[in-house]
């Protein structure tokens, strides 16, 4: 796959006209190439590493939380910490908005499109050499949805309106950030973990299956240069419900001949809705031949978001990092195995930062230990795990990037 770069992006685009881009996206600096960073290490074996950054906490993403998370303290926002900025330019190669792409955040209403965020991570992304991945162009799942699309009659045709609302959602999106985002997870969660059945959206309900040939063709035609991507959870725990039921998506895409490259696996391990956390059972032959399903049907494969929930690990911090440390390593050793994988992008570099603090909070009360940083801005042994999996992962072809 090549991956293309450009100094600038067209001043084009979106909505009912041209949204021009407030400034010239030129590089001036290279992210990511210390020769001590991740990125690097993992370059060294034709991989790449990142992560997400956010640039705020939307309102949209409140009004979703369920109230017991709500009532949680609210995180900040690790882009406007210099600091988190700073770790972000040494370490990556590569960076996601965090929350900026989501329906919620960049979809208000159904007429208004917010950029802001998202234009803020972009162009300070691309002025700084980095790469950039787009999160998401469509998660179907309702408790991440905005109340509107719920309220949305799509009148006498709702097939076609439904269509609709999806291409020209996607066009928007693509088109207004052109070749400044090289990868898109087209499709987000779009099966009940619990079932293997499609989430029940207005427009599965509507679509059905259709919901992907409409998104991945769209997104092929609005950004013939990116990575089409779906991106989920699997688990590698010992209930193979969600895997079977990705494997089943997937052969759907290849036999409609989808433009799906890859899968992108989320990889929030150490808890319920991925299983294998400390003390918990986990099946890694399952895992393994899940993975082997993957990549046997030709697709690629990415980590998309890394982080370790630590709920059941010891309080006692030495302890609890090297476990965590330990448990990265073991399950990065599998999946850097296979020459389909071609970066890792972490879900947050330091452990205030990230969503698991609120979402899953510790017995014990004290903070998640869940990123390769903690709130000093000091590496853990979690990122020295990181560093050791890229080292001893095979070596495979670069990543094409050009100029």
């Amino acid at each position: 796959m090549t991956l293309s770069r450009r100094q600038c992006i067209a001043a084009s685009l979106a909505a009912a006209g041209s949204l021009a881009m407030p400034e010239a996206l030129a590089k001036t600096v290279k992210a990511g190439t210390a020769p001590d960073s991740l990125n690097a290490i993992a370059k060294g074996k034709g991989l790449m590493f990142g992560s997400s950054i956010g640039e705020k906490s939307t309102e949209g993403e409140v009004a979703l939380l369920p109230p017991e998370i709500r009532a949680q303290p609210r995180r900040a926002a690790s882009f406007a910490d210099p600091k988190v900025r700073e770790i972000t330019l040494r370490e990556c190669g590569i960076v996601v908005p965090e929350n900026e792409l989501k329906w919620y955040a960049v979809r208000p209403d159904p007429v208004t499109y917010d950029w802001s965020g998202a234009d803020t991570i972009i162009h300070w992304a691309r002025k700084n050499g980095l790469l950039v991945r787009g999160h998401n162009l469509f998660w179907n799942a309702m408790r991440w949805t905005p109340k509107w699309v719920s309220e949305v009659d799509f009148g006498s045709r709702p097939a076609t309106a439904a269509e609709k609302m999806l291409r020209d959602h996607i066009f928007k999106v693509c088109k207004r950030y052109g070749n400044a985002i090289f990868s898109y997870d087209v499709i987000n969660e779009t099966i009940d973990s619990k079932t293997g059945e499609l989430e029940p959206t207005p427009f599965t309900k509507i679509l059905g299956y259709n919901v992907m040939d409409i998104c991945f063709h769209a997104a092929k035609e609005a950004a013939p240069h990116a990575e089409l991507v779906y991106n989920d959870f699997p688990s590698w725990g010992a209930d193979g419900t969600h895997r079977a039921a990705i494997v089943k998506l997937l052969e759907y895409a290849k036999k409609k001949n989808l433009p799906l490259d890859t899968l992108g696996v989320q990889a929030h391990i150490g808890f319920g809705n991925t299983g294998g956390g400390p003390g918990s059972q986990r099946d890694e032959t399952a895992w393994r031949k899940f993975l082997d399903d993957v990549t046997g049907e030709g697709f690629g494969l990415i980590i998309s978001e890394f982080d370790i929930n630590d709920k059941s690990a010891p309080t006692e911090i030495k302890a609890r990092d090297a476990e965590v440390a330990a448990l990265t390593k073991t399950w990065l050793d599998i999946m850097l195995a296979y020459p389909q994988m071609r970066y890792v992008m972490a879900w947050g570099l330091v452990d205030k930062y990230s969503w698991l603090q609120e979402f899953i909070p510790r017995a014990d009360g004290t903070p998640q230990r869940c990123a390769l940083y903690d709130n000093d801005y000091r590496a853990k042994p979690l990122r020295e795990a990181f560093a050791a999996a890229f080292a001893a992962a095979p070596a495979r072809p670069p990543m094409k990037v050009s100029p």
